[in-house]
């Protein structure tokens, strides 16, 4: 919404919730101010006491007109639309304007959003409620200087309420401050100052794609010194400032056809996942699907798959060092590194990089059962675009593996968020395969270690008849894959086990490349294995459809949505699209009052039109898992005072299978490294113990 000439990051039906919060408060507050006053009222006749009377009157008087003030927002934030306005017809008010680049627009926003008729006097009240901060700043300032004043010699309970009182306006007044900044969107005057300076909306295509070029530049800044702000504790260089404008930039682009406020993205996840579970719930035709069976090839591969991915998961896992493993051991894992933390590693070990109290060393002897002699190079080495990763020998299954870390620094996250796309050619075997830009450096330095500096020569000087395997959880899991491509034309016998990777990671070509040697691990919903730029573009008009298409107040569906997810029960029946209803019947577009979306934007036009949203030009190259990917799903989970008892599932999937992000509460959990190890040590386990109780000559294959 629009207020004092600019945009601002809230729309006008997001104070039910905060206000409601601060009316509570004052109404408590009033409420306790005039209970002491009526039973302290005889003791303020005192040296002082006339003044603390006023103080006293005034301020009632002041909190009497901020409640009512509140009380107006609140009534007035959630009034719903009168019926019949349309998201659809509020996109036109952009029709009048020459786009000089499609899809990009909303950078250029009209001067001001029209507000629903029942809500139009919303900014008028947020202008009282503003203005009333003056005097309560004023009367703050006189309290304190009264209660402070040594000369008023009258009853302690008094003054402590009112010190109380003056410290509460001031916890008010601080956390309005820090309220206005969170919600202020800086290029919200830009925007309003290149249209207003223009009326006719008509400009000259030179003039509109130098201003259009300026406000690109300065969304670019914006997101640029955004970063800077959160990466404000780490050491920056070249490398972190080319990796700034890449993010920003790519921040910049993702967000440039929509004027979504963060309160719309939730109430859209909250929809989302409701219609999700609805759409789970209801009944399926049966699937042909081949489970493990005695004389199924396919479900002997895969038993045995999932036996080497729960054996090599460990090493993916002790990448992490000490955090992970004080996370799963929180009793006895202390006391374990602190006993073997004095130790003095071999020479052979060689390690480098920072390890204080050599804690993440033991941390991975621990993790793995290995000794300090099956360690060939071990690297804690951590900047952008280069992650730890350690190379040990397996005598159990007879490899070498090169293990690499996952996202755990800020460094990490800026690899991770370099999403651009790069090309990357194999000699005599594909040519300008697309990948993951950062994770591809990360890869590249990874290898360079591994070949230039001798890493694996020495490896398999010791251990020559031993295999290359590489694997590697999340980032880890990334970047374990584009090394593998690097390295399968040296290493023709080379496998690779990806657990939890990045989902925007391989273009189809390559991705099929990989499935003869790489073998990727998914469990249940995980969000980073189904995140691509393309998932993120799907994911966007999907919110903005069914944000669009909702005809229910932003704080019902909020509420409902903390309900559902925190108890459960049934779905909320909302009208979508995608059920069937008219959207002319709609009585009120949650975004009503918005200029939700650019004219010729490809979210404008997956709302505006009839076509789906997945059928809309494509912004970002499509990107997939690597390798032949095992899927694990939770068939159900029996729950227990303090404990679960789960039972999983696995099977062979297809990369098409996570071409969605799916909303859940366990959309992170399922990306965990000891969640992802306890599923598979659960199946191998099963797996062993079905193996051992088959009955002889019973040869029956199981099809669901």
């Amino acid at each position: 919404m629009v207020i004092f000439g600019r945009r601002w990051a809230i729309g006008s039906d997001d104070f039910v919730f905060p206000e409601a919060f601060e009316l509570f408060i004052r109404v408590s507050w009033w409420i306790g101010i005039l209970v002491l006053y009526s039973m302290h009222k005889a003791q303020l006749d005192c040296p002082g006491g006339r003044l603390l009377h006023s103080y006293i009157l005034v301020l009632l008087v002041l909190l009497a007109a901020i409640i009512g003030t509140l009380s107006a927002i609140v009534y007035i934030s959630m009034q719903e639309a009168a019926p019949g306005i349309s998201a659809s017809l509020s996109l036109e008010r952009l029709d009048g304007i020459d786009t000089p680049a499609a899809g990009d627009l909303s950078l250029i926003m009209p001067p001001r959003s029209s507000l629903p008729q029942c809500r139009k006097s919303l900014p008028k009240l947020l202008y009282l409620r503003l203005a009333l901060y003056l005097p309560e700043l004023i009367w703050a300032i006189v309290g304190a200087i009264w209660v402070s004043d040594r000369n008023i010699d009258c009853d302690r309970t008094v003054i402590n309420t009112i010190l109380g009182t003056v410290i509460a306006s001031w916890i008010i007044i601080v956390f309005t401050i820090v309220a206005v900044v969170v919600v202020f969107d800086p290029l919200g005057g830009k925007k309003t100052l290149y249209l207003s300076g223009c009326p006719s909306r008509n400009l000259e295509s030179s003039q509109s794609d130098q201003l259009f070029y300026n406000v690109k530049k300065t969304a670019t800044r914006v997101w640029e010194k955004r970063i800077r702000l959160l990466c404000c504790c780490i050491v920056q260089n070249d490398d972190h400032r080319v990796a700034f404008t890449s993010i920003a930039e790519l921040f910049r682009d993702y967000f440039s056809d929509t004027d979504l406020v963060p309160s719309d993205v939730a109430a859209g996840l909250t929809l989302l996942h409701q219609e999700q579970d609805k759409v789970e719930n209801c009944p399926k035709e049966p699937e042909e699907g081949l489970t493990r069976s005695p004389l199924s090839p396919v479900a002997d591969d895969l038993d045995a798959e999932i036996e080497n991915a729960a054996h090599y998961m460990k090493f993916a896992t002790a990448t992490y060092g000490w955090p992970y493993y004080i996370m799963t051991n929180p009793f006895t894992g202390p006391c374990k590194l602190r006993s073997g933390c004095c130790r003095n590693s071999p020479v052979e070990a060689d390690i480098v990089g920072s390890d204080h109290l050599n804690l993440h060393f033991g941390s991975i002897l621990q993790i793995t059962g290995l000794q300090y002699r099956d360690f060939i190079h071990v690297s804690f080495h951590n900047r952008i675009f280069e992650i730890p990763f350690f190379v040990a020998l397996d005598h159990k299954k007879e490899a070498i593996v090169v293990a690499v870390r996952g996202t755990l620094s800020f460094e990490d996250i800026l690899t991770d968020l370099s999403a651009d796309c790069e090309t990357i050619t194999l000699e005599d075997i594909l040519e300008n395969g697309l990948v993951h830009k950062g994770i591809t450096q990360a890869a590249n330095y990874i290898y360079r270690r591994l070949i230039n500096d001798g890493i694996l020569n020495q490896a398999f000087t010791i251990a020559p008849e031993y295999k290359l395997v590489v694997v590697g959880h999340s980032l880890g899991g990334g970047t374990a894959s584009i090394l593998a491509i690097m390295l399968r034309n040296a290493f023709p016998t080379l496998r690779c086990y990806a657990f939890s990777p990045p989902g925007g990671l391989l273009s189809k070509s390559l991705a099929d490349y990989t499935k003869q040697f790489i073998v990727s691990v998914i469990v249940g919903k995980d969000v980073v294995s189904r995140l691509s730029m393309a998932n993120m573009e799907d994911l966007k008009r999907r919110i903005i459809r069914i944000v669009a298409n909702c005809n229910r107040p932003k704080y019902q569906i909020l509420l409902h949505g903390c309900w559902y997810e925190v108890f459960g029960g049934d779905p909320d029946n909302f009208p979508t699209e995608l059920d069937g209803r008219r959207q002319d019947a709609l009585s009120q577009p949650l975004l009503a009052e918005e200029s939700l979306l650019s004219r010729q934007s490809p979210s404008y036009t997956s709302l505006a039109g009839d076509e789906s949203p997945l059928r809309s030009p494509p912004r970002y190259p499509p990107l997939f898992l690597p390798g032949r990917i095992i899927h694990i799903t939770e068939e159900n989970s029996t729950r227990r005072w303090c404990t679960s008892d789960v039972k999983y599932s696995a099977s062979w999937s297809k990369e098409t299978a996570f071409g969605n992000i799916l909303i859940s509460p366990k959309m992170i959990t399922d990306h965990m490294p000891d969640i992802v190890l306890k599923a598979l040590n659960s199946l191998a386990e099963e797996s062993v113990s079905c193996i051992s109780c088959q009955p002889p000559g019973d040869f029956g294959t199981n099809i669901v």
